[in-house]
């Protein structure tokens, strides 16, 4: 095995633990995970976390795991494949039509180091327009995959729930 195959199974795994020693209510758990996964499909990268804080506090998640897991959903190597899909969505659903290398301009500024305010920026920058099909493409992609997650989720905590308990 080579070093940076030894290195992702290193990332898997040790997220892999992290999960599996989360000690909440599976559901809250499950909850947590999906709202991760919905907000982490969408392309509001400077409002991922805000986002997750207020949907998780107001439907009594868990946090953490909402945090961690859009951390493992929207990453450096799925930023460009969310943002591309979620504009063709989008196209497809809203009466508006932009194209891709409009977008290219902010997925290549998320390498730079720019803060959060820099980013809200260039996003509105792009027009209203865009930003519609944006939130509409990524709330379309992500919606199933959070509904799936949320069950893969319940099914995962409440699976280690009960081995820790039958354990103690």
């Amino acid at each position: 095995m080579s070093y940076t195959e030894n290195r992702f199974y290193r990332v898997l795994r040790y997220y892999y633990l992290r999960f599996k020693r989360l000690n909440d209510d599976p559901h809250a758990l499950a909850g947590g995970t999906a709202i991760g996964v919905l907000v982490g499909l969408t392309p509001t990268i400077p409002f991922h976390t805000p986002l997750i804080i207020l949907l998780t506090l107001i439907t009594r998640t868990s946090l953490l795991t909402g945090i961690l897991v859009s951390w493992l959903v929207f990453n450096p190597f799925t930023i460009f494949p969310i943002y591309y899909v979620s504009t063709v969505i989008g196209n497809f659903f809203t009466p508006y039509e932009i194209n891709f290398s409009k977008l290219q301009l902010v997925i290549d500024q998320f390498g730079n180091g720019l803060d959060f305010l820099e980013i809200v920026r260039i996003l509105f920058a792009l027009g209203f327009e865009t930003i519609i099909v944006l939130f509409v493409g990524g709330f379309i992609l992500s919606l199933p995959f959070a509904i799936l997650s949320y069950y893969c989720a319940r099914a995962f905590f409440t699976y280690h729930h009960l081995k820790r308990i039958r354990n103690n």
